[in-house]
């Protein structure tokens, strides 16, 4: 090699190569998600069903003896609103809340008429979420931000953990001594929903 020349400006593109495994094999590269279209979404089929959020397949928690418990007194309770008034309820249905977002509460009560789409996108009159260990407090929050914006007029959340019932509106979550629908009798306190838990 003649003198001054150094070995980068002989071999630039091997060099370069070189640097970039080297790179490569002390920094390696994360995972990019390949992201998929709503329509896509709808034509997958899940052991346990997820939700689509703005292009990502997001995977709830698998629920437990306290929230299927949960679900079945929820579902007792709507039973005679349902005989009585034009009360539709439906449990983890998928819904769309905007065109790139779909949600599965654990309970939705649909007023006046059952929705024409098997995936809804009329505002529930009701959605209630039932949380479970695994989840986490921002998404539990987007979620129940997502229902409000949609149009949902009454959100409650049921926490197991600590006995804890809660209506969301445009001030976040508040705690209420029961999960009650105004206009119509259906009402359940803590006392009811955790008593043999």
């Amino acid at each position: 090699m003649p003198r001054g020349t150094s070995r980068k400006a002989r071999f630039p593109r091997q060099m370069e190569e070189i640097r970039g495994r080297r790179a490569m094999l002390c920094f390696p590269q994360m995972a990019t998600k390949a992201q998929i279209t709503a329509e896509q979404y709808l034509h997958m089929t899940f052991e346990h069903d997820a939700e689509y959020v703005r292009g990502d397949i997001v995977e709830r928690s698998m629920p437990d003896l306290i929230h299927g418990r949960i679900q079945f007194l929820i579902a007792q309770a709507l039973g005679p609103c349902s005989r009585s008034f034009p009360l539709y309820p439906c449990f983890e249905v998928r819904m769309r809340v905007a065109p790139d977002v779909y949600r599965i509460p654990d309970a939705a009560v649909f007023a006046d008429a059952l929705p024409k789409q098997s995936v809804p996108s009329t505002p529930p009159l009701l959605v209630i979420e039932i949380l479970s260990k695994d989840d986490r407090y921002h998404d539990v929050m987007e979620k129940l931000e997502e229902y409000r914006v949609r149009g949902v007029p009454n959100i409650r959340v049921v926490d197991p953990l600590a006995k804890r019932l809660s209506l969301y509106t445009d001030r976040g979550p508040q705690n209420v001594p029961s999960l009650a629908l105004a206009d119509y009798p259906f009402e359940l306190t803590p006392s009811v929903l955790f008593s043999d838990l």
